[in-house]
């Protein structure tokens, strides 16, 4: 018997399944927004939440990040159903200290926007802004070991994305060449 020829999965159905999770985990499109906004206004004193939401659409239609989500939260949610083995289990339904494997997908979906972004995420790991604090000191039954690093890269990303272009309109670019840079950015 042949072996069947593997197909893709179609991008629009990991970018939904990342955008679902997020969601099903309790943070929105806003929550994020509300981050990028804190991080980017003392830069922008015209910023508005409608650029932030963009932005953060724009950065979750990357694969990376989708990628990165999917992982991150599918181990969370194994970890709550008590379904990793062992000593992994505990590492991760604890959040221990010294385990930098959720910190590194995070990090990982962050380099495509720079510097900025890098800077950025380690800024928010640290500060856990937002719904960060929330989900990093949520003690319920769900656990967050990936989904507050995932949404500092996220939150990290945008507002890199932002910062590029405002300067880009401060450089008084044309809109064609904001737009093909922020198509590369994407893609990279």
């Amino acid at each position: 018997m042949a072996d069947k020829e593997k197909v893709p999965v179609h991008c629009h159905v990991v970018e939904n399944a990342a955008r679902t999770l997020i969601q099903e985990r309790g943070v929105t499109i806003e929550d994020i927004a509300d981050i990028v906004y804190n991080m980017q206004i003392e830069y922008n004193e015209s910023l508005t939440m409608e650029e932030c939401l963009d932005s953060v659409d724009r950065v979750l239609e990357k694969r990376e990040i989708q990628h990165a989500v999917l992982v991150g939260i599918e181990l969370d949610k194994l970890a709550e159903e008590k379904k990793l083995s062992e000593p992994l289990q505990s590492i991760v339904e604890m959040d221990e200290g010294l385990f930098g494997v959720d910190e590194t997908i995070a990090l990982g979906s962050v380099f495509g926007y720079g510097s900025i972004a890098v800077t950025t995420f380690g800024y928010l790991d640290k500060a856990k802004e937002g719904i960060i604090k929330e989900l990093d000191t949520n003690p319920g039954k769900q656990v967050h070991t990936f989904l507050d690093d995932l949404i500092c890269s996220i939150a990290a990303n945008a507002s890199s994305r932002l910062a590029h272009r405002i300067r880009d309109r401060q450089e008084q670019l044309q809109d064609e060449e904001i737009q093909r840079r922020d198509e590369e950015e994407r893609l990279s």
